[in-house]
């Protein structure tokens, strides 16, 4: 009889054990069930405006130059870009912006010109006031592709809760012979504070796990550089291609989703 109740007193230890390890999914993260081989991302639940600043920018270069230089899809941001009216004559603005919960970020840009026709790529990083944070000049790809600028750790790591504005600038020609033209694509990242919660669970997750958890609470840098990677690792898998795909074009970014990424 004492045998039996040692053998019951340990079970009940082990499933006590058991329950506390387990982490706890918190809403609004639903979390896909990963599958070795094979990637199954939600898409982007965009979060609201920031209380303050107006993030307003451009995330769509010129698409066209006259009938002489037409690129398309033209230079793009790949951040989400939200587009609202506004007073009496309901004008149009265009929010471009996202959250991150990192210090030093990395931004990603489809640029349309190749190596050829491409003289100078510039990105510039500044605070609320104007004030340069960073800028560098960016390497150039042989082909038109998507580019990722992440922010050294050398520099000063963003301020939670503060906004930055961001310029992405080319200068490229339509062909060998022509002349230089200038175009640029601008918007604002933010970067918001890691709860103790998501953070548990980020530790915990699988990549793809990892990704839902940024997509369903708005962080969007993170969710696109976290596949961004997992595509430079396994850029011929078809999974991999197709939560790619699905994430930007839960953004409007459906027509960057074929462009190869630049390691």
């Amino acid at each position: 009889m004492q045998k039996v109740k040692f053998i019951y007193a340990i079970t009940l230890a082990l499933i006590s054990c058991t329950g506390y390890a387990m982490p706890t999914w918190a809403e609004p993260a639903t979390i896909a069930k990963h599958t070795p081989g094979k990637q199954e991302v939600q898409s982007f639940a965009p979060p609201p405006l920031p209380d303050e600043g107006a993030p307003t920018g451009r995330s769509r270069g010129a698409a066209g130059r006259g009938n002489k230089c037409v690129v398309e899809p033209p230079l793009t941001a790949l951040v989400p870009a939200s587009e609202q009216s506004l007073g009496k004559e309901q004008q149009k603005v265009t929010y471009v912006w996202g959250e991150t919960v990192a210090e030093h970020p990395t931004f990603w840009f489809y640029v349309p010109y190749s190596r050829a026709t491409l003289h100078s790529i510039e990105f510039v990083l500044q605070d609320a006031e104007d004030n340069d944070v960073y800028r560098t000049s960016v390497n150039m790809a042989d082909i038109p592709s998507v580019v990722g600028v992440r922010l050294p750790s050398t520099t000063a790591p963003l301020k939670i809760g503060k906004l930055y504005h961001w310029f992405f600038k080319t200068k490229a020609s339509c062909n060998e012979q022509s002349s230089d033209i200038e175009d640029y694509v601008e918007g604002w990242v933010q970067r918001v504070q890691l709860s103790s919660v998501l953070a548990k669970q980020l530790e915990a997750a699988t990549p793809t796990q990892q990704i839902n958890i940024y997509t369903a609470n708005g962080i969007w840098y993170e969710a696109l550089t976290t596949v961004a990677k997992l595509r430079l690792a396994a850029p011929k898998d078809a999974n991999l291609n197709a939560s790619w795909a699905k994430l930007l074009q839960s953004a409007g970014l459906g027509d960057i989703a074929s462009k190869p990424i630049e390691p």
